[in-house]
């Protein structure tokens, strides 16, 4: 089953400006993302709903959110909402 990965605006924006060996990074982010959809951490609170893997990018840790759609059981969809570093990162999200 391949699951449909949809982007926002605001992850677009982000992608757009980074290098292109930094965006083959991002990519390969994507693909663990797609094969296993539950590796990033499940928030809580606000955010719940909300997964966020952490990976290394230029040796700095980054930050991917997404959400999978319709459920997190039986996910058709992976919706990329954000990229970034760890500041000021959850609460960009929760705007």
């Amino acid at each position: 089953m391949t699951l449909k990965i949809l982007v926002t605006p605001s992850f677009s924006r982000v992608v757009k400006k980074l290098h292109t060996k930094d965006k083959k990074e991002v990519d390969a982010a994507i693909v663990e993302i797609a094969t296993n959809p539950t590796i990033g951490d499940e928030k809580k609170g606000d955010l719940i709903g909300i997964f966020v893997y952490k990976f290394k990018l230029n040796k700095q840790e980054m930050l991917l959110a997404y959400r999978l759609q319709p459920s997190k059981f039986k996910p058709q969809e992976i919706v990329l909402l954000s990229l970034g570093s760890h500041e000021n990162f959850y609460s960009s999200i929760k705007r």
